[in-house]
């Protein structure tokens, strides 16, 4: 007999990653175990998200379904990654998948569901839960680094500290880098819609300058020439400082923001789209695309200048979490766990689990997914708040006030060997 089968009348719990990795996971599958065996409940690990759930295959889906024990689980809130690994399989892409998922956990006696994962998986969760007709009921715990989702009182979702804490270390030491070598880098910092994650490593760094999606107009695309633009100005602003170095950081989201006929003519770029019909973002190589057009400029100035281009969004998603998303993570497992079980009439629904001040704040499914969109609600950067401001102010860039000045003007006018007059008509819609 398995550690808590003789108290287990209520049938099992499950638990299963979608998505990307984010610094954390292990320490959610870790509460949400330990709270589970502790209210009587067997303990299941799905393996592979939804991946084995959709195919309808009871034998390969028991053999990744692995339950789980305390001492399984007691110490891996310290590691990064997911011990029972990820996937984006989407269950709503494949013939049958939502029909097959609630079967095979029907047939596992599974009662209760965590999932942990970003829109997509929480879409997932709500379509299987539709499915399954009250006879599972699902708790889905929100993870992303990218820090998109609008949680209340505008709440970080779990392993966004961790990752810009890693990142601010990478941006620091790349500076240090650029000040030796006296070189620029080019920096990609992960963010599919916004640009949290990238402002918060440049302005916790003292970057030379960043760039997110927020920062332009909602309407219309997003030229490359203008983003090139943006940083050009700044490197020559600086250099005019006294200063041939620096590290600029790009948030990937903006990619999306470009159009598909800009990006169509740029040779060697091919659009790829993933199983949510998510442009695939990294096949794009975004900064060797921006590295590549600041040397060309420079180039037919008669100067060869060369930028390091690096992408720093893999390296911060299976990062040690730090303290804070060790501790964030097991109040949200916990709840999820205490959410499902709860007799409350106004817990009886499927919920994504919030955790605000120390209590949970369960949102019904309903009430978290646009019905036409599908997706959850994204959380942009305020770029009219103080803490951008502030982000803003600390940055090296093109400023109104600059081209007023007539000695910085003429050193930045000399820099890109062009007349004070010609500089302005160049640049000088970057400060409007």
């Amino acid at each position: 007999m398995s550690e808590m089968d003789k108290h287990a009348p209520k049938g099992s719990l499950g638990v299963l990653v979608g998505g990307g990795p984010a610094p954390g996971l292990n320490g959610v599958i870790s509460a949400v175990t330990i709270e589970g065996r502790r209210r009587g409940l067997n303990v299941y690990g799905i393996y592979d998200g939804y991946k084995w759930l959709v195919k309808g295959d009871e034998k390969a889906f028991k053999e990744h379904a692995q339950e789980l024990r305390i001492r399984d689980v007691s110490r891996i809130h310290f590691d990064g990654g997911s011990i029972i690994r990820s996937s984006r399989t989407n269950p709503v892409k494949v013939e049958n998948g939502v029909e097959n998922s609630v079967r095979m956990l029907v047939k596992l006696n599974i009662r209760y569901m965590v999932t942990i994962g970003g829109d997509d998986t929480a879409y997932g969760a709500s379509e299987i839960a539709k499915a399954a007709k009250g006879k599972i009921k699902f708790a889905h715990v929100p993870k992303t680094i990218d820090n998109d989702l609008p949680l209340p009182n505008n709440l970080p979702t779990f392993g966004f500290q961790t990752a810009r804490h890693l990142g601010t270390l990478l941006v620091k030491n790349l500076m240090e880098d650029a000040r030796m070598t006296q070189r620029w880098h080019v920096v990609v910092a992960m963010g599919r819609h916004t640009g949290h994650l990238a402002l918060g490593i440049g302005k916790s760094a003292g970057a030379t300058v960043v760039i997110i999606p927020e920062e332009f107009k909602k309407e219309g695309p997003i030229s490359l020439r203008h983003v090139c633009d943006i940083f050009e100005a700044a490197i020559l602003k600086r250099r005019a400082m006294g200063n041939s170095h620096g590290v600029l950081v790009i948030a990937e989201g903006i990619v999306e923001r470009l159009s598909e006929e800009e990006l169509k003519k740029i040779p060697g770029v091919v659009l790829q789209y993933d199983i949510y019909d998510h442009l695939m973002i990294a096949e794009i190589e975004f900064g060797r695309l921006i590295k590549n057009e600041i040397e060309r400029r420079f180039k037919e100035r008669g100067e060869s200048m060369k930028l390091v281009e690096i992408n720093i969004g893999y390296v911060l998603r299976c990062m040690d979490p730090i303290p804070f998303d060790q501790e964030y993570t097991r109040d949200l497992g916990y709840s999820a766990v205490n959410y499902l079980l709860s007799d409350k009439p106004e817990h009886q629904q499927n919920a994504l689990i919030v955790v605000d001040n120390g209590r949970m704040c369960p949102v019904p499914f309903d009430q978290m997914i646009d019905p036409k969109t599908k997706k959850t609600e994204v959380r942009f950067v305020d770029t009219k708040s103080e803490s951008y401001q502030v982000a803003r102010s600390y940055m090296v860039r093109l400023e109104k006030r600059d081209l007023e000045d007539r000695d910085l003007l003429k050193k930045m006018a000399d820099e890109a060997k062009m007349t004070e007059k010609t500089f302005i008509d160049r640049y000088g819609y970057l400060v409007q």
